[in-house]
């Protein structure tokens, strides 16, 4: 199961393209019958929550949170967890990249399911972006 949440008013979110991209993409770096929730927020909130959990005062275009079970609770394998898009960010970023907006949103779902699957291009030597671009192709992104 793949939840859609939508936080945010600058843009129209298609719920169902969403969740039908990340289930291809869930099942594309092999981890099927996974759910996952990707709610969509403004500029204002992802900066909230980067400066909360990151203590980085700066927007950023996601960020991921893997669901971890508290001590007494069971642990929930199948939840990877949350994927926090900034639409404002992303909007900003594909005009930058000479993208679709569809396409930028599609490479940082991506990206994001990625961390939450213990992926972390900041100390993996390039493990991440090669499987990354790798999936991408696979994707058609």
């Amino acid at each position: 199961m793949i939840d859609i949440v939508n936080r945010q008013r600058d843009r129209q979110i298609n719920q169902k393209h969403w969740r039908d991209f990340a289930a291809r993409a869930i099942e594309a770096i092999g981890n099927r019958h996974k759910t996952v929730t990707i709610v969509f927020v403004s500029d204002s909130a992802i900066r909230k929550l980067n400066k909360q959990f990151r203590g980085k005062d700066q927007i950023t275009d996601v960020l991921s949170f893997p669901n971890e079970s508290e001590p007494f609770e069971n642990e929930n394998r199948s939840q990877l967890g949350e994927i926090v898009i900034s639409v404002q960010r992303a909007a900003a970023q594909a005009k930058e990249n000479g993208l679709t907006f569809s396409n930028e949103v599609e490479q940082l779902i991506l990206h994001g399911l990625l961390h939450l699957c213990g992926y972390d291009h900041e100390t993996d030597k390039g493990e991440m972006n090669r499987l990354e671009l790798k999936l991408r192709k696979k994707l058609g992104i």
